[in-house]
């Protein structure tokens, strides 16, 4: 009699056969002959997690496979192999297929016929031989869903258009927008459970995606997501939502329109602020090469809106362009302009102004020069130094922008600090130029130093940080306003002086960076890039936080 066991994998029960079912009955194995290298294709998998196996083992979870007539496949030495396939659905474990399959080029294929949806299986191959056979592989198993999954969006934050319920959010006000997929079992079956999201404001949604790509969330175990948004433009706004099961089958495209009101209360400049939230904000590429804006207050890194990769000064990406932005004092509103040099392109500077919270599509970059004159301290002209370059940014190595000497809201763009040929120096900014550049005395030499800008302190002197790339210090420099609005650099003049903290290499985290007051405790703060590009944030140096992998 043949026996079967059953084995719990996942909280499901599958059947896994006795070995009183691995060699063909009466038949003597034939020593040396053997299938090895199971594999279902399409591969059974998780789309959640990415994860594939044909679960050849008892403890591994079966994968799911979204079509109905998988091709197994084995690697053999034999002339034929024997395919056995049983569906562990039925209360019999039936057994739908017992056939043999020639083996050509060292392996042997065996198309399913349609296999029901709901169920799962398991399946094993014999070398066939006469009168005997050899050793079987393991046994393996998969299920199957066939079934597009549905999905709903609600809101109180921004109801649904026609609802006749009162928004609770305004335009450029982080809205949460609760996703929630259905991925009904058919009858005697199982399904896979709605694993992703992928989402679009005012877009057209991707193709081809799955759940690691851009612009999507992880469903939780109930198939429901949190997804937070921030419509930018007051009036209605689309949001179009697409859900993946872990089996791969996509629902169609549900789109959710809502009234994002407009907001007349007026909001504070914060310095590092971007999309004008008075929150200070992160910006970073994307893998698609599109500028990130992810707020400092975040607690992972899904970016509040994208600035598109075509905007970029060669329009081909931002990946490798440095991007300036702090204290702009009101020159465009709530919200810092952007100072921007390409790695493709760098002997210009240009400026990116931010008329709209964040949408820099408005208007061409502006180019920014150069100054050619230098000035000491008491802003007296001098001769600038020599290997100064008076024509062009290309011998400039780091450029920060460390905030505004101004007090009040007088427009003014922000003061540089820059690196050139292993000299520091400050320019002296007016309403939008520079004006002039100040060498900083020192005794060291600032190549070997990464240079971080964390904006004012609370009582609105400015702040240098720098990152020793040989030894991971971290050094604080305060940067005094003085009486007649000139800085007191005096504190620059030693850069190896103030280490404040150690442990930053530039192993542990190639990009160092400062979003100003991210935590809202009135003190600037840290954030890096580790190496595996996942996104930490500081309070202060201390204390950090991974809010996880960048897109």
């Amino acid at each position: 009699m043949t026996l079967r066991h059953a084995r719990r994998l996942g909280g499901a029960t599958v059947v896994a056969l006795a070995a009183g079912l691995l060699a063909a009955p009466g038949a003597a194995a034939v020593p040396g002959t053997a299938v090895t290298d199971p594999k279902a294709v399409p591969a059974p998998g998780f789309t959640s997690t990415g994860l594939h196996t044909d679960a050849c083992d008892d403890t591994t979870a079966p994968g799911w496979l979204e079509v109905a007539n998988p091709v197994l496949t084995v690697s053999a030495t034999s002339p034929q192999v024997r395919f056995k396939l049983w569906d562990d659905s039925t209360p019999e474990h039936d057994k739908i297929v017992d056939t043999a399959a020639d083996v050509t080029g060292g392996a042997a294929k065996l198309a399913t016929g349609d296999l029901m949806d709901g169920h799962s299986y398991s399946w094993q191959a014999w070398p066939e031989y006469s009168p005997g056979s050899g050793k079987p592989t393991p046994t393996c198993h998969f299920k199957v869903d066939l079934t597009h999954p549905g999905l709903s969006v609600s809101s109180t934050d921004f109801p649904e258009s026609g609802s006749g319920t009162t928004p609770g959010k305004y335009a450029g006000e982080n809205g949460v927008f609760t996703l929630k997929g259905l991925d009904a079992a058919p009858a005697g079956g199982e399904a896979s459970g709605v694993a992703c999201y992928q989402y679009v404001l005012n877009g057209s949604l991707g193709v081809g995606w799955d759940c690691a790509s851009g612009r999507t969330v992880k469903a939780g175990a109930d198939g429901t997501a949190q997804l937070t948004l921030k419509p930018r433009d007051w009036g209605t706004n689309i949001l179009t939502v697409q859900a993946m099961d872990n089996a791969g089958n996509v629902s169609q495209p549900l789109t959710y329109s809502f009234y994002a009101p407009w907001d007349s209360r007026p909001k504070p400049a914060v310095p590092g602020d971007v999309d004008g939230d008075a929150v200070p904000d992160i910006l970073l590429p994307d893998a698609q090469g599109n500028l990130q804006i992810i707020s400092a207050a975040a607690t992972d890194t899904t970016p509040t809106s994208t600035i598109p990769a075509a905007l970029a000064p060669l329009h081909a990406g931002w990946q490798d362009d440095l991007v300036l932005h702090r204290g702009w004092a009101n020159v465009h509103g709530p919200g810092d302009d952007l100072l921007v040099r390409s790695q493709g392109n760098p002997q210009v500077l240009y400026s990116y102004a931010n008329w709209q919270k964040g949408d820099f599509s408005r208007e061409y970059p502006t180019v920014v020069y150069k100054p050619s004159r230098c000035v000491d301290a008491a802003a007296n002209t001098i001769p600038c130094p020599e290997g100064y370059n008076d024509e062009d940014w290309s011998d400039v190595d780091q450029i920060v922008a460390v905030g505004s000497r101004h007090k009040g809201s007088t427009p003014a763009w922000p003061g540089l600090l820059a690196v050139e040929h292993g000299k520091l120096y400050a320019y002296v900014e007016a309403l939008r130029s520079y004006q002039a550049a100040q060498p900083i005395a020192t005794t060291g030499d600032w190549s070997g130093y990464d240079l971080i800008a964390p904006g004012a302190d609370a009582s609105g002197n400015l702040t240098l940080w720098a990152r020793e790339r040989a030894t991971g210090a971290l050094h604080a420099y305060p940067v005094i306003r003085q009486d007649n609005g000139l800085l007191d650099f005096s504190a620059l003049a030693d850069p190896s002086a103030n280490v404040v903290a150690t442990g930053f290499t530039a192993a542990a985290y190639p990009t160092l960076g400062s979003s100003g007051d991210g935590d809202g405790d009135g003190k600037p703060d840290l954030w890096a890039v580790t190496a595996d590009r996942h996104l930490v944030t500081f309070s202060g140096w201390s204390a950090p936080k991974d809010l996880g992998a960048l897109r």
